[in-house]
C-alpha cells in the first residue's frame, strides 16, 4: 500500500560525508551522512557536536548497521528477512520474530483498526493484480480477479504477540509487507541510535520519511519543504520542524491512465481498487515517524473528508492538498496550524 512519498529536505548532502567545522572555543563540527537503504535513499545530518566527542567514521557505521538490521527483520526483498520467511510460513502456527517486528505490527494493525481498515499491510496481493508491484505492468483486473484477491488479504487475518514476540496468519495466502511503516520505523531507529551516542541536534531522512530535533548547523530550526503535487514540481509549503516525525503520502507520481482515466497506485484494501478522490497528497507530523509514515498511507487512502476526521480524532498536525477545479487548494488541521505560528 505504500506510496512514494516525496519531500524536499532544504540541507545539502554530500555524497557520502562532508565535514564542516567552524570555530568558537571547543572546535564544533556538522556531519552530512548518506547511503541506500530499503530501496530508497538516506540522507542524515549532525550538528553542534564538539570535535572531539565525535567519529564521523563511528556514527556511519552505527548508522548502516542499524538500517541492515531494519531490512534483515522487515524487507520483502531480502529473502530469509523475518518477514519474508514468515509469509513463507503456514497458517495457524506463531512464526517467533523480533520484539521490533512484533512491535511494528501491532502499530500497523493499531492504525488498521483506527482507519477502519483504510490501512493494510496484507494488501500485497492487490497491489501485485494492478500492476504497481514488482512486475509492473498497466492492467485492469477483471471483476472476478480483485473479489478473488480481496479474500485473500485482511489485517484481521494476521495476529501478533508481544511478550515471546511471533506473529501468526489465520490463512495460508496472507502476505505481510511493512513498507508503508517500515521506513518511518528505521528513521525512529537512527535517531534514537543518534540519541544514544549523545547528539541532541540531527535530521534523519529515509525516502522522504523525517525526523527532526535541535537545531542545524546555523543553530535554527530545521526547514522542511513539502513538494508541490503539480507535474512541474517544486515546494507547496516550507515548515520548521524541531523534535518530530513528518510523512507524506501522495498518489501523483505513481499512476497509470487508460481511456482516459487515471489509475493510481494508491489501493484501497476495503474495495480492491484505486482510490478515486480529488486528495493528491498529505503530510502528517507525528513525534513517532513511525506512526506518521502509518498515518500518512491511511489518510491518503481514505480522502480528504474521511481523513481529515481522522487526523482531528487522533489530534494529528495534518497538511492536504487537494485537486479542486481552480486548481490545487490546501487544507490543514488546527494542530498543523499552531505550527506554523510557532515562533522558530
Amino acid at each position: 500500500m505504500s506510496g512514494l512519498k516525496k519531500v524536499f529536505v532544504l540541507v545539502t548532502v554530500a555524497a557520502m560525508m562532508m565535514i564542516g567545522c567552524e570555530k568558537k572555543g571547543p572546535e564544533i563540527i556538522s556531519s552530512a551522512f548518506s547511503g541506500f537503504t530499503m530501496g530508497t535513499t538516506y540522507s542524515i545530518k549532525v550538528a553542534g557536536v564538539p570535535k572531539n566527542e565525535i567519529d564521523p567514521n563511528r556514527i556511519k557505521s552505527g548508522i548502516d548497521l542499524v538500517l541492515a538490521e531494519v531490512n534483515g527483520q522487515m524487507s520483502t526483498y531480502i529473502e530469509d528477512s523475518e518477514i519474508s520467511r514468515f509469509n513463507r510460513a503456514g497458517a495457524g502456527e506463531w512464526f517467533a520474530v523480533s520484539s521490533q517486528t512484533a512491535m511494528v505490527a501491532a502499530k500497523a494493525v493499531e492504525v488498521s483498526d483506527k482507519s477502519g481498515g483504510a490501512f493494510d499491510v496484507t494488501v500485497g496481493p492487490l497491489v501485485e493484480l494492478w500492476g504497481f508491484g514488482r512486475k509492473k505492468r498497466d492492467v485492469i483486473p477483471a471483476e472476478e480477479d480483485i473479489l478473488k484477491t480481496l479474500n485473500l488479504i485482511g489485517y484481521r487475518n494476521l495476529e501478533f504477540r508481544i511478550d515471546s514476540p511471533a506473529l501468526k496468519k489465520n490463512i495460508p495466502a496472507l502476505y505481510c509487507d511493512l513498507s508503508a511503516i517500515a521506513k518511518g520505523h528505521g528513521v525512529d531507529r537512527v535517531a534514537d541510535y543518534l540519541e544514544a551516542l549523545g547528539i541532541d541536534n540531527y535530521m534523519v531522512e529515509i525516502g522522504g520519511e523525517i525526523r527532526t530535533k535541535g537545531k542545524n548547523a546555523k543553530g535554527e530550526s530545521w526547514k522542511i519543504g513539502i513538494a508541490s503535487p503539480s507535474s512541474s514540481g517544486g515546494l507547496q509549503k516550507i515548515i520548521h520542524l524541531n523534535n518530530t516525525g513528518m510523512a507524506t503520502s501522495g498518489d501523483y507520481r505513481n499512476y497509470f491512465e487508460k481511456d482516459g482515466v487515471r489509475y493510481s497506485h494508491m489501493i484501497n484494501p476495503r474495495t480492491g481498487r484505486p482510490i478515486t478522490h480529488n486528495l493528491a497528497s498529505v503530510t502528517i507530523l507525528h513525534p513517532s515517524c513511525m506512526e506518521a509514515d502509518a498515518f500518512a498511507t491511511a489518510i491518503s487512502v481514505l480522502g480528504l473528508e474521511e481523513g481529515y476526521k481522522l487526523a482531528l480524532k487522533e489530534n494529528l498536525p495534518a497538511f492536504f492538498i487537494s485537486r479542486e477545479a481552480e486548481g490545487f487548494v490546501e487544507k490543514m488541521t488546527p494542530q498543523f496550524e499552531a505550527l506554523l505560528r510557532t515562533p522558530n
